[in-house]
């Protein structure tokens, strides 16, 4: 018999955040928009050898030098790399959220408290939240910075449960990264992967629990799942 959840635990940069519109900057920026891909790669890459070593560094530090190290690499000019970073980090903190989640949210937040929990800055997922009239959903906006270390060490799931005040079992990590639902699992959760884009999921992580095209078809399986 599945354990009853009782709190669903959202990862944001990428799962609720739509980052698809940052690949534009990129391109006015005069380098290939496939570079999202590598730079987003590459921050949480530095990210978790951080985490390895004991250090919980902010994600916007990490992010604004490894893009521009990564613009500068491509030939521009340092300060129009600078420039172009600074373009880059304001517009990634003003994203909208994808379709699904506008929808999918409230019917997720009948079944369960929801809350999200973020390598990034807990404000930058508030901004998130309130510019799509979902806040008021949302119980708790968790950030790694007031825990351990980065998301997937086990202290970062941990804290999100201990900020909610339940058992890691009865919490479902909702996320769009393999690594993210695989360090759920570990730390005692359910997890779901969200795969919009009909990719396949990595044989080396632990299975997730349930998998969704989007939040909206999350909350008919769980809805399902509860008969």
């Amino acid at each position: 018999m599945t354990q009853r959840t009782d709190v669903i635990v959202f990862d944001v940069n990428g799962t609720l955040s739509d980052m698809s519109p940052l690949a534009a900057s990129f391109e006015e920026a005069g380098v290939d928009r496939g570079l999202l891909r590598t730079w987003f790669a590459e921050l949480l890459r530095d990210g978790f050898a951080a985490a390895a070593t004991g250090d919980n560094i902010d994600f916007a530090v990490i992010a604004e030098d490894s893009l521009r190290r990564l613009l500068a690499g491509q030939g521009i000019a340092s300060r129009t790399a600078a420039d172009a970073t600074d373009r880059i980090m304001e517009r990634f903190t003003a994203l909208d959220v994808h379709p699904d989640v506008t929808a999918g949210i409230p019917q997720l937040a009948r079944m369960a408290e929801l809350v999200t929990l973020s390598n990034g800055a807990a404000s930058v997922a508030e901004a998130l939240l309130r510019s799509a009239g979902l806040r008021d959903h949302v119980s708790h906006v968790l950030s790694v910075q007031d825990a351990v270390a980065w998301k997937p060490a086990l202290g970062a799931y941990e804290y999100a449960a201990g900020q909610c005040g339940v058992e890691p079992g009865r919490m479902l990590l909702v996320a769009v990264h393999p690594w993210d639902l695989h360090g759920a699992h570990a730390a005692g959760l359910r997890t779901a992967w969200i795969n919009r884009n009909g990719g396949e999921y990595p044989d080396y992580f632990a299975a997730p629990d349930l998998q969704a095209a989007d939040l909206t078809d999350l909350a008919g399986r769980l809805s399902a799942e509860d008969g």
